[in-house]
């Protein structure tokens, strides 16, 4: 009994009444979760937490990477097995919180700090607990992820991703920093620009924390006239649409970090730097012509309305759509 008290989350304890109960609710709490994110996604979330997260894009499409940003008090989850890779990164950690968490049946007591990680293989059991509010931003990465970024430089099946715990990874601290500000204000082209983070983040992870270390080579060549032009011509033709990375890549059957490679040595910027400039050059056509308001331009090449029109706008050409408009 006393080591079902021991594990059992406080919360619990407050609500029985009886023997029985607490009996149940130990066996409960302490039963292993098997949680596919990609079906559950905030129910998922809400089992191992007992609460939903503040932020979060599992309503939305990244294409197989799942974000959720939320303030954990404390708490006690049960033990985990997924079939996405976790990572989870500390944001905000007070000095002196109690933080422990098991690894593929190995316990980590460690003094975690803000910009720590934690990475966690899929399909490897989990149990964390702590005693102090901390916030968090936690990632799911679908095997498909890595598969994607990598199939021409190496069998991405011969590939393993080791546990690691509390370890200092700035990167990773800015990437996910650069995700959640994503979705705080979320755009029309936010998704590009999360599937670009997240491919960078994938390649890392491969780069960094594989058991084997690949050597994933670098391109330098640009892509192949004709295979640009089917890029181009399709961003044309679904610029007011929420245009994804994989999506881009796929037209032309490559990963995503090759096609990022060579779309940037052909273009000079990324796919999400592209999509947002053509959206512009529209723009400017628009409002030239006079027959739409800024708003309804807005819209109508894919912002999200006409604040974000005028940021990107006024970024890139130094006036606003309506100074252009009276010129």
């Amino acid at each position: 009994m006393l080591d079902c008290v021991e594990r059992i989350n406080p919360r619990c304890l407050r609500t029985t009444r009886n023997l029985n109960e607490f009996q149940a609710i130990c066996k409960t709490v302490t039963k292993p979760l098997n949680i596919d994110f990609s079906k559950e996604k905030e129910i998922g979330y809400q089992r191992v937490y007992s609460r939903l997260p503040l932020l979060t894009n599992l309503a939305l499409s990244w294409d197989g990477v799942y974000f959720a940003y939320d303030n954990q008090p404390a708490h006690e989850t049960p033990e985990v097995f997924a079939p996405q890779l976790g990572v989870a990164i500390f944001t905000q950690v007070p000095e002196d919180i109690e933080y422990e968490q098991t690894l593929d049946g190995r316990l980590h007591h460690k003094q975690v700090v803000k910009g720590d990680i934690v990475i966690t293989p899929e399909n490897i059991g989990t149990h964390a607990r702590w005693n102090k509010t901390f916030s968090t931003i936690l990632l799911g990465f679908e095997p498909l992820v890595f598969k994607r970024t990598i199939y021409e430089a190496l069998d991405p099946d011969q590939v393993e991703i080791a546990p690691h715990f509390a370890i200092s990874d700035p990167l990773v601290y800015q990437i996910g920093l650069a995700l959640k500000s994503a979705l705080e204000n979320y755009t029309m082209a936010s998704r590009l620009y999360a599937e670009t983070m997240t491919n960078a983040l994938a390649v890392h992870i491969l780069q960094n924390y594989s058991v084997k270390k690949p050597v994933i080579p670098d391109y330098t060549e640009g892509l192949p006239r004709y295979k640009l032009q089917v890029v181009i011509d399709y961003i044309h033709a679904h610029l007011h649409e929420d245009i994804g990375l994989a999506e881009l890549a796929q037209l032309v059957q490559m990963s995503s970090r090759y096609f990022l490679k060579l779309f940037k040595a052909s273009t000079g910027v990324t796919p999400h730097k592209f999509v947002i400039r053509t959206r512009i050059e529209l723009a400017k056509e628009l409002l030239r012509a006079g027959k739409m308001s800024i708003a309804e331009v807005a819209v109508t090449v894919g912002f999200a309305n006409q604040s974000h029109l005028n940021l990107h706008f006024k970024r890139l050409l130094g006036i606003t759509p309506k100074h252009f408009q009276q010129k």
